[in-house]
Order: C-alpha cells, then sequence, then structure tokens
C-alpha cells in the first residue's frame, strides 16, 4: 500500500510539473504587419497634399493570431529628424520653426478576433496649419502587445 501511495504521490508530481498555464507553443511571437498588397495604400512617401483637403488613410493589417488596435500620428518634421522605417528620400523644405504645425494623434480600435483588417480613416487637414514637411505614422498592435510602425514623409501645401 504505501508503494501505491508513493507512486500515486509521484504521478501526480510528474504531471504538475509538465503542465504550463502558458503553454509556449501558442504564444504569438510574431509582430503584427502593415501592408500595401492588393490595395491602393495611402499615404506613401513624398505625398503632397494641401490644406482643407482629407487625407484618406487606407492600408492592410494581419497578424497571425489577433490584431488589437491602430494608432495614427502626424507631426511636423520642420528639423527634418528621421523614423528610419523608409528608404525613399523627399525634397525637403529648408529648416524652419513651427509656428502652428498640425498635430494629429488618434487611436483606433479594431474588432476582437481579427486576423486581417481594412483600415480606411478620413482625416481633414486643418486650414490654417504651418505647410511643409510632415511624417505620418501608423503604429499597428495585435492582441499579445506586438507593435510594428510605418512612418512615410509627406508635405503639407498651402
Amino acid at each position: 500500500m504505501k508503494k501505491n501511495i508513493v507512486f500515486v504521490f509521484t504521478l501526480l508530481c510528474a504531471l504538475c510539473a509538465c503542465s504550463s498555464s502558458d503553454d509556449e507553443g501558442n504564444m504569438d511571437k510574431q509582430q503584427p504587419v502593415i501592408s500595401d498588397q492588393g490595395i491602393v495604400a495611402n499615404p506613401i512617401d513624398c505625398q503632397v497634399y494641401h490644406r482643407c483637403e482629407v487625407m484618406t488613410v487606407h492600408y492592410v493589417f494581419t497578424d497571425n493570431t489577433e490584431l488589437g488596435a491602430f494608432n495614427i500620428e502626424i507631426h511636423n518634421n520642420f528639423d527634418h529628424h528621421t523614423h528610419s522605417t523608409s528608404v525613399v528620400e523627399c525634397p525637403m523644405d529648408a529648416d524652419k520653426a513651427p509656428v502652428k504645425p498640425w498635430i494629429y494623434n488618434q487611436d483606433f480600435s479594431i474588432p476582437a478576433g481579427q486576423r486581417q483588417y481594412e483600415a480606411n480613416v478620413n482625416i481633414p487637414i486643418p486650414a490654417d496649419v504651418d505647410p511643409g514637411d510632415y511624417h505620418f505614422m501608423i503604429r499597428l498592435t495585435d492582441a499579445a502587445g506586438w507593435q510594428q510602425l510605418h512612418a512615410v514623409a509627406i508635405k503639407v501645401a498651402e
């Protein structure tokens, strides 16, 4: 009887040691993807917009497990800094100090359970913002917290 109790105890310990609450085989270890495959992506590097126009944002997002949310940010690049996600070099205006730069930062949710999502967002460009060089950045986060960044240089003209 004592042998059976030791055997059962040992078996239970072995089973407990083998189970895992995180089941590493199913963990999401991949970043989501921001793509222009099969669509006309917008915006693209060096694209010129005018004040009072509407910028249409169009990208396809995919993830191996589940998408989470995305963020769009637009800010001036009057000092010619970089975010290094593109190899394209756009013609730039001379450095200048911002007076009334366009600043846009908005979060968007993606319906739960989606592994692919086509983003379409219309952003009005204010009439009174400084014309010049800007960065358009989109950050995509999947449900596990992995993030992908896509940044392009755009220009706002009068």
